[in-house]
């Protein structure tokens, strides 16, 4: 099976741009940025996707060959849930990137946006036997929060949906088995902030586990911690993402192009 899917030709639907879209491109293409800057980056792979607010369910992805550094807002391709590009364009998708993200999107109606990394701590943790560790700040706010997914070879089958859908169930942060780390939300800052705390939960806790035994927080402590904290409300979420893009507009601008 093909690695990645080829640009459309006479199937592009060729659907109008709306000023919608046009701004859930600037954002997305803001993300890919952030993601570059915080280090966040697998060469060219990895993904995050944005459904384009309307009827019809239209996503937006990152185009197979570009760096998360390069991509723009009139790069990103925009793709229905078949995978079919509603527009002309030059740019393959990835199948690996398009089979899990569609089904998200698909299925789960809440999820407008999904996010997915191969950070060196969270495949750390991935592949640990344990797991996540919920004996740190960060992990702490995702206590009975993280879904996990066991890992079932790289995803460009279709079969797999369904399962990793039965392993997700309504949690927006998800460990993919020897893999990687998955958040989705709906919005955009959401999903960051949930894989923001989920990556720092993995960062902390590989570095913990380097220094010996990891003094345990109790259990009655998670709850509450989970109650006061988690992912955060929505206007933090926003703050959040608005300072980052704040950071990103200063070294390069581009993006919005």
């Amino acid at each position: 099976m093909a690695l990645y899917m080829k640009a459309a030709s006479s199937r592009a639907r060729e659907l109008p741009m709306t000023n919608a879209e046009w701004d859930a491109r600037v954002q997305l293409a803001a993300a890919y940025r952030v993601f570059d800057h915080l280090g966040w980056t697998e060469m060219i792979f990895n993904h995050i996707s944005l459904r384009v607010p309307g009827e019809e369910r239209i996503f937006l992805i990152n185009p197979f060959g570009q760096h998360y550094s390069e991509v723009k807002a009139s790069t990103l391709v925009a793709i229905d849930i078949e995978g079919n590009p509603v527009r002309d364009t030059p740019w393959p998708i990835n199948r690996a990137g398009f089979v899990p993200h569609s089904t998200i999107h698909r299925h789960i109606e809440a999820a407008h946006c999904v996010m997915h990394t191969h950070t060196t701590s969270g495949l750390a943790v991935a592949c640990h036997a344990g797991g996540l560790s919920h004996d740190n700040f960060y992990g702490a706010q995702l206590y009975g929060q993280v879904a996990y997914h066991e890992f079932e070879g790289v995803t460009v089958n279709s079969g797999e949906g369904a399962r990793m859908l039965a392993s997700i169930g309504e949690r927006r942060a998800v460990i993919l088995r020897n893999h990687g780390l998955l958040a989705w939300g709906p919005t955009l800052p959401e999903a960051f902030m949930t894989l923001w705390i989920l990556q720092r939960a993995c960062d902390v806790q590989v570095a913990a586990a380097s220094m010996g035994p990891v003094h345990p927080i109790r259990e009655d402590v998670f709850v509450q911690t989970v109650r006061e904290s988690g992912p955060g409300e929505k206007q933090v979420c926003d703050m959040v993402f608005a300072w980052l893009v704040r950071a990103i507009e200063a070294k390069d601008p581009g993006y919005k192009t």
